[in-house]
């Protein structure tokens, strides 16, 4: 380290990009500070991934132990299941406390300093942080990572009270069990808290503001998603309406208007509403407009290393990392991306490659995916000039799955007939955020379908499904 610095590394934020670049510049060498205005683990840790995935397992439970029909058919009687929602919610906090104590833990043995206070880039190699007891502290690093994350958009008109009316930043707490509930969005997290809530015993009205549910996913998945998660649920949906008014109390007042007209065209009045659209990046307070940093909708511009830009330039030592850029909004691509800009400042470049990152919903059963949607894949083969194919495989077919009495389930291999090139692999069906990582490792390795329809899956298990899919694939295109 030149003597010149305070640190090697000094990063803004410690939730999960934050930790990641951390653990992984102390085992390439660097002294290592994090600077953290919050609570250590940022939003996945306290309020996003970890405790919602412990809601989910619990309420999942419950609908499993519920559903009386699955078990019959299983040989299996099971008398009347209650549930305690105060423990359900000492679960969740329990998980969070365990994994925030984990990361705590892992940066003071491996001897991180931590800094608790507001950092705020003074210069490309300087931070002031402001400390909780109102001191001002100037360190600086020879390098300096941002990784400030996001929190929950809540769009115009709609008040938010953290009872009647909350964000996902709430709901994980559990503190109420609403009869009816408004969800707003059908994205991973409105998704995620209707199976919550809906295995737990409210009524759900799902607002979504585009013409058709669960528009980021792909076509097919989509739709077949719905006739399980949503169809035979106690959910009723709204689409091609926005909440454009919404009053906390009790009961809570939504007025919806259509999107394309911005006319009103209905009232609702519930017990509670859940605001699920989407999140922004917090990059407001660290006075980057002083260096000449113009953010674009709110996220750090970078380039393709991650370093921050001003005007078309980089800035020499001054990267970011995770949801305040805006690249691509999932706790395990700001890890990666972490980890890419210490290798990056320890002379060994490295790019992240977004299209081969997977995302999964957690609800029950689970949604997957890697690469592109079919209407992508096609508007990207025309662009380019190749054709895009593409093959299904069903869970009903699958040995494991009918052995669960698990059968409700798609795979869908999205790939180029000429070359067998893997452009996007989605998955619906039990396990599907487990089974996707095999997809994302052959994209990432780059292998043809043709090579992948003699890899050796074992029988019998879930991950067949995909090997089905691969073998259709390679039947269908060329050179196989």
């Amino acid at each position: 380290m030149t003597q010149a610095f305070d640190y090697d590394l000094l990063i803004i934020g410690a939730g999960v990009g934050g930790h990641g670049a951390a653990l992984h510049a102390v085992a390439c060498g660097l002294k290592t500070a994090i600077v953290e205005g919050g609570e250590m683990g940022g939003t996945c840790v306290n309020r996003g991934c970890i405790p919602s995935k412990a809601l989910l397992a619990a309420s999942g439970k419950v609908r499993e132990l519920r559903d009386a029909h699955h078990l019959k058919a299983l040989g299996i009687e099971v008398g009347g299941v209650g549930f305690d929602r105060d423990a359900i919610a000492g679960h969740a906090e329990m998980v969070v406390t365990k994994q925030r104590e984990g990361l705590i833990g892992s940066l003071k043995r491996l001897g991180v300093d931590v800094l608790q206070g507001w950092g705020k880039v003074v210069a490309a190699q300087k931070v002031s942080v402001a400390t909780p007891d109102g001191i001002e502290k100037s360190i600086t690093a020879k390098d300096v990572i941002i990784a400030t994350g996001s929190t929950p958009f809540v769009p115009p008109g709609c008040e938010i009270d953290g009872t009647t009316v909350f964000t996902s930043d709430h709901a994980v707490k559990l503190e109420s069990l609403p009869q009816w509930i408004a969800i707003i969005g059908s994205g991973y997290i409105g998704l995620e808290f209707a199976d919550i809530y809906s295995a737990l015993g409210s009524e759900i009205t799902m607002i979504e503001g585009l013409p058709q549910l669960m528009p980021t996913f792909d076509p097919d998945i989509a739709k077949v998603a719905q006739r399980t998660l949503i169809s035979p649920r106690d959910i009723e949906t709204k689409t091609g309406v926005l909440a454009t008014k919404i009053i906390p109390g009790s009961p809570v007042v939504i007025e919806l208007s259509d999107a394309k007209t911005k006319e009103l065209v209905d009232t609702l009045e519930v017990d509670a509403c859940l605001i699920a659209t989407g999140r922004v990046p917090v990059t407001q307070d660290l006075a980057l407009d002083k260096l000449g940093v113009e953010l674009q909708r709110g996220y750090i511009p970078v380039t393709d290393q991650l370093n921050v830009v001003k005007g078309d330039q980089p800035i020499e030592h001054l990267w970011a990392i995770g949801d305040a850029t805006g690249k691509l909004m999932l706790a395990h691509t700001a890890s990666a991306q972490g980890v890419a800009v210490v290798e990056t400042i320890c002379g060994r470049p490295r790019v992240v490659d977004y299209n081969s990152i997977p995302a999964a919903a957690f609800t029950h059963p689970e949604v997957s995916f890697v690469g592109l949607t079919e209407p992508q894949a096609k508007a990207k083969g025309k662009a380019e000039g190749f054709e895009v194919s593409a093959v299904r495989t069903y869970f009903k077919a699958n040995a494991k799955a009918i052995a669960e009495g698990e059968t409700d389930g798609i795979a869908k291999v999205i790939f180029r007939p000429d070359n067998g090139q893997l452009l996007g692999v989605h998955i619906f069906g039990i396990h599907a955020a487990d089974l996707i990582q095999e997809a994302a490792n052959a994209m990432v390795q780059k292998t043809p379908v043709q090579s992948l329809a003699f890899s050796v899956h074992t029988h019998p298990t879930l991950c067949e499904v995909l090997d089905e899919a691969f073998k259709r694939a390679a039947g269908a295109g060329a050179g196989h």
